[in-house]
């Protein structure tokens, strides 16, 4: 999207204060509105599983729809407010969360829309309506350590990408092994089967859908499952190094930029580091 297209826009005293109280947690206000934000996603996401019950269903189905469209209405109220409360509203609309916060509006309006009243099209409005299950996705926006936890997994992205594909040349070779080694009988019909069984047994998750039987291949396998051990332990220890490091860093505030709606600035940050526009003080 050009520039041109999402205008920076100045924002009234009024549209400020929502900002404020919207994007960011350091007042009080900020703090209740995402405390009643959160009460009211784990209440949905609660629904949506009670709902797959046909037991629940039946018998309270009226009283989950009342609470779905009082939920539905406030998360739309939400959505708009945040539209109009940056001064680049497409900078929001497409951002991640942007993205999240309208799928978790929009199953329950597809609801009303005609489609018919046969079988089949009562079960596409009811597999779109399963979607809201994404609101739980929305949680992350309110919770600090979930931001905290996903700075340490960017921070760690290179090393746990190498890590895997190590683990992902492991398995190809483990998996030809067993192929060459064990007879299609024993279930290791073809290589990429026995890289599945390669991934199960490395994981230590085990199935137990095959197995070998001969002396070497269970000498292998012995093997795998002892290294499963040792290569659980990798990813743990590489996040937890950069969470330490994002935990012991004090600067981060929960300022939110009033043209992109994104947070995590420093304390005596003046601009965006995500579009540069200039923060208020």
């Amino acid at each position: 999207m050009s520039d041109k297209d999402n205008k920076s826009r100045p924002l009234r005293p009024w549209q400020k204060k929502l900002h404020e109280v919207i994007f960011e947690a350091d007042t009080l206000s900020g703090k209740w509105f995402d405390l009643i934000l959160l009460g009211a996603i784990l209440l949905s996401v609660v629904v949506v599983m009670l709902e797959s019950v046909d037991e629940y269903n039946v018998k309270y189905g009226t009283v989950f729809t009342i609470i779905e469209w009082g939920l539905t209405i406030l998360f739309s109220i939400e959505y708009i407010i945040r539209i109009i409360t940056v001064r680049k509203p497409f900078s929001y609309i497409f951002s991640f969360y942007g993205i999240i916060d309208l799928l978790s509006i929009i199953p329950t309006y597809i609801g009303l829309l005609p489609l018919g009243a046969d079988a089949s099209s009562l079960t596409v409005i009811r597999s779109l309506r399963l979607l809201r299950v994404f609101r739980i996705l929305k949680l992350g926006k309110y919770l600090k350590e979930a931001k905290t936890l996903s700075k340490a997994l960017a921070a760690s992205k290179s090393k746990i990408i190498v890590f895997l594909g190590a683990i992902f040349t492991v398995v190809i070779i483990l998996g030809t092994v067993m192929y060459l080694v064990e007879t299609p009988e024993d279930g290791f019909t073809s290589i990429p089967r026995s890289i599945y069984w390669a991934i199960v047994t490395l994981t230590t998750v085990g199935y137990g859908d095959i197995y070998p039987v001969t002396a070497l291949g269970q000498l292998i396998a012995s093997v795998v499952m002892i290294m499963g051990y040792a290569i659980i332990a990798v990813p743990t220890g590489i996040v937890t190094s950069e969470l330490i490091k994002v935990e012991h860093d004090d600067n981060i505030s929960t300022k939110a930029c009033e043209s992109c709606s994104k947070d995590g600035h420093d304390e005596d940050a003046i601009h965006c580091k995500f579009c540069g526009e200039q923060l208020e003080s």
